[in-house]
């Protein structure tokens, strides 16, 4: 495990991808910076938006969405997802909400 740097002088446990190890330490600054590591340089409504379902969900069902689940729940496209994340969601969208790396996502 690696440390990522963010504020500060605050750090973070990340795995070999960069995703949190801790949930619970997540707040909107270290979302603002790892948004950054993934190409978002700000944060807009529709930005979190999809950080708070994919976190909410997360926390309430202990998995990511699937993405389907995500779109709907959201109200935007999987193309749209794109154009916010440009990762996509579940590397960028779940890295910024601040879950762990999601099972399947390469």
């Amino acid at each position: 495990m690696s440390m990522f740097e963010y504020g500060e002088g605050k750090q973070v446990e990340v795995d070999e991808d960069g995703f949190i190890q801790d949930p619970s330490v997540w707040d909107e600054e270290l979302a603002k910076a790892l948004a950054k590591i993934e190409g978002v340089d700000e944060m807009t409504e529709e930005h979190w938006k999809v950080a708070n379902y994919l976190r909410n969900y997360y926390l309430e069902y202990g998995i990511a969405p699937m993405i389907r689940k995500l779109c709907k729940e959201t109200g935007f496209s999987l193309k749209k997802i794109y154009e916010l994340y440009p990762s996509g969601p579940a590397k960028g969208g779940c890295k910024v909400a601040g879950l762990p790396k999601p099972t399947g996502c390469v």
